[in-house]
């Protein structure tokens, strides 16, 4: 091949993937146009090239770099999501999709994608199931990958509550090579303390190290928050109802029980707030808003924050 013919080569390969790259950031800039021009008029989502048969022809066989720009996309809509406190992702699964087809061995657009997918919204689009499907098809695509099968078997648990399909996941990855040996032991923890607080802080605190997403983190923080509240609550319910069991009557302040022996000092909850002791050996916290997915402690006619508040971001800020 002529010098003539390598350098015109290597300018069309340029232009081409100049032309790619502005086809698609123009794309986003003119449904951001639409969005902004319409404030009136309720959203309708719209993916423009919805088949990755129609982005492989338009990315001129760059398809590596078109997952790449529609990853970012997906976690961009996610996050925009997110922060709105909305409860629909419509385009999520087709962004997640077009991801995937363009690069399937892409394993963060699995491994995150499926938890985007899972988790309840605001944190996510309440598609448990469709999660399950999505990281399967990662595992189909790359089935030597420890993580996906981890994220597997975390999304049974938590989310879908299927206790044998999560030991199921985690051994399979007992059998891919290089998977970290402190997964030899969950399928037995699924098994034998299914639905219990301990195993539940197992998996979120496994998700919050590997977390590679900064709003996945944080997530992951206020659920093991969350986790720690629960236990003290039912921790100190139990004190409560053996001071009753002792003396016939409930204490009705944390000096009482401090001069039975009971407790050591006057119990706090995670912000440093003291828990308060309510009717009948009830403990609760003094701010539910503090306190995102709390599930026991909370006060009576209240009803815990299903998203991060102003109170949440504080412990967020602390951390």
């Amino acid at each position: 091949m002529s010098a003539t013919a390598a350098i015109l080569r290597n300018s069309v390969t340029r232009i081409s993937a100049v032309i790619l790259v502005f086809t698609l950031g123009a794309s986003a800039w003119l449904a951001y146009r639409l969005d902004v021009s319409r404030p009136e008029v309720p959203s309708q989502e719209v993916l423009y090239l919805q088949t990755p048969r129609a982005v492989k022809i338009i990315s001129l066989g760059y398809t590596g770099l078109a997952a790449c720009i529609y990853w970012t996309r997906a976690v961009q809509y996610f996050g925009e999501k997110n922060v709105a406190k909305s409860k629909r992702f419509d385009l999520l699964q087709p962004l997640l999709d077009l991801t995937v087809s363009l690069d399937p061995h892409m394993v963060p657009a699995y491994e995150f994608g499926a938890i985007f997918l899972a988790q309840a919204p605001p944190y996510g689009a309440g598609m448990p199931d469709a999660a399950v499907k999505f990281v399967e098809r990662g595992i189909h695509d790359n089935p030597t990958d420890w993580r996906l099968y981890y994220h597997l078997g975390f999304i049974q648990y938590i989310e879908r509550h299927d206790y044998k399909a999560a030991a199921d996941a985690f051994t399979r990855a007992s059998d891919v090579a290089g998977h970290p040996a402190w997964m030899n032991a969950m399928p037995a923890l699924m098994s034998q303390r299914a639905g219990d607080i301990e195993t539940a802080r197992v998996l979120w605190t496994r998700m919050y190290e590997n977390a590679e997403n900064e709003a996945m983190r944080k997530n992951a923080y206020l659920r093991l928050v969350a986790l720690h509240v629960d236990d003290d609550v039912i921790h100190l319910e139990a004190l409560t109802a053996t001071y009753q069991q002792r003396t016939g009557n409930y204490p009705v302040g944390w000096r009482e029980m401090i001069a039975a022996g009971l407790l050591k000092g006057v119990p706090v909850d995670p912000s440093g707030e003291p828990y308060r002791l309510a009717a009948n050996g009830k403990v609760v916290v003094e701010d539910p808003a503090r306190f995102p997915f709390i599930t026991k402690g909370i006060p009576s006619g209240q009803k815990a924050a299903q998203t991060v508040t102003d109170e949440s971001e504080k412990l967020l800020k602390n951390h």
